[in-house]
């Protein structure tokens, strides 16, 4: 459990708020039929483990609807089905997950779900998803995601809008690929916007890799290099282990926070839900997490815009359409200066935004505060450009 499943606080609620027109309230007994305080939680509780032992769930982690609309060698393009009619004046949008989380991180749970919120607002969206096992996606380097796989995605998506530009967005290293992307340049790809979540750019600021820098730096790397050239992938094992190390005191005490919230569904469905994403991570291709071992981890090197991919320069100083950063302000996987250094870094943005918002690395994507903060955000931002 991370610390996006806690409750927020709530302010108690004022007596008259809670008490019907003629209702009287004494201490803990009342009249004209309204509950105690303590009688309504135990029945919320009651009615949560009724539903949970009848229907086996409580959170609806059903996806929202969606078709390909391209696939490849690899990846494939999906295009959700709109729940209103689009809006001709809304620009399509493109979501980027990262390596080793599932893409429905995108759309975690009915009610918490970007997605879903999106496309209420008119708004066309698509997602690329990819391969994260084989042969074939071991031998897969960043530069074939930055050059190749998203601006295919991007031709198809434009395609389906009389050659509109679109709209990237990512989250985690998904948002890395997005700002890679556009500072690549090299297939001309139509891009209107690039958002990043939650993206640190800046490992240094990272306390939880700091302990991987100094072993890499005093073997050469040599000891990681070894293990994912023998594995061929960094294990989906280790990547959800490296998710929950983030928060480890809570997921000791969530059987306690489970016990003593029985009766708030939402934070029930929020924690089912993102069990699932956890029990769903996927494995980092080989050759992807060396060259972001060697090249982010290690190097440091997208913080000292000195990136080479392919053989040639990527920098960010080379990204010349609007930026969005989002920054989790309870974030230890891409802390806020991990991913502010992007601002030093992005000179010929004409419009770069940078935000804070409550959550930590997850929560600042679906966090049960996300709607009211990063979304609101986002939609804004898109909102702003959807004309240029």
């Amino acid at each position: 459990m991370t610390a996006d499943q806690l409750p927020d606080d709530e302010a108690s609620a004022s007596t008259s708020g809670n008490t019907s027109p003629g209702a009287t309230t004494t201490g803990a007994t009342t009249t004209g039929g309204v509950l105690p305080a303590p009688a309504r939680s135990a029945s919320r509780a009651w009615d949560n483990v009724r539903h949970l032992v009848t229907d086996g769930h409580l959170a609806d982690t059903r996806r929202m609807p969606r078709l390909p609309v391209l696939t490849a060698d690899g990846y494939t393009v999906h295009r959700y089905e709109p729940t209103v009619a689009p809006d001709a004046s809304l620009a399509p949008l493109l979501l980027v997950p990262p390596l080793g989380a599932p893409d429905f991180a995108f759309d975690l749970r009915r009610g918490a779900s970007l997605v879903e919120d999106l496309l209420a607002s008119g708004r066309e969206v698509y997602i690329v998803t990819y391969e994260a096992s084989g042969r074939a996606a071991d031998r897969r380097g960043l530069e074939l995601w930055v050059d190749e796989i998203l601006p295919a995605a991007l031709y198809a998506v434009s395609d389906h809008h009389e050659g509109t530009a679109v709209h990237l967005a990512g989250w985690s290293l998904g948002g890395l690929f997005t700002l890679l992307c556009a500072a690549s340049g090299v297939s001309g790809a139509p891009i209107r916007s690039v958002t990043a979540l939650a993206s640190p750019v800046d490992v240094s600021a990272v306390p939880l890799v700091a302990p991987f820098r100094s072993v890499a730096e005093y073997t050469g790397g040599r000891i990681f290099s070894t293990a994912y050239r023998t594995l061929g992938s960094f294990p989906a094992t280790a990547v959800k282990w490296a998710f929950q190390l983030t928060s480890v005191e809570r997921y000791l005490t969530k059987p306690v926070t489970l016990l003593t919230h029985l009766d708030d569904r939402e934070l029930l469905e929020q924690i089912e839900a993102v069990d699932l994403l956890m029990a769903n991570m996927t494995a980092y291709p080989g050759r992807a997490f060396g060259q972001i071992y060697h090249h982010v981890v290690r190097s440091n090197d997208l913080a000292e815009d000195d990136l080479r991919l392919a053989g040639r320069p990527v920098r960010l100083a080379d990204v010349r359409v609007p930026v969005l950063l989002v920054a989790g302000a309870d974030d230890v996987i891409a802390p806020v200066a991990a991913v502010e250094r992007a601002t030093d870094l992005l000179t010929a943005s004409p419009d770069l935004r940078f935000v804070v918002r409550p959550g930590g690395h997850l929560g600042v994507l679906a966090g049960r505060r996300a709607r009211e903060n990063s979304w609101r955000d986002l939609e804004q931002f898109l909102v702003a450009h959807d004309g240029d």
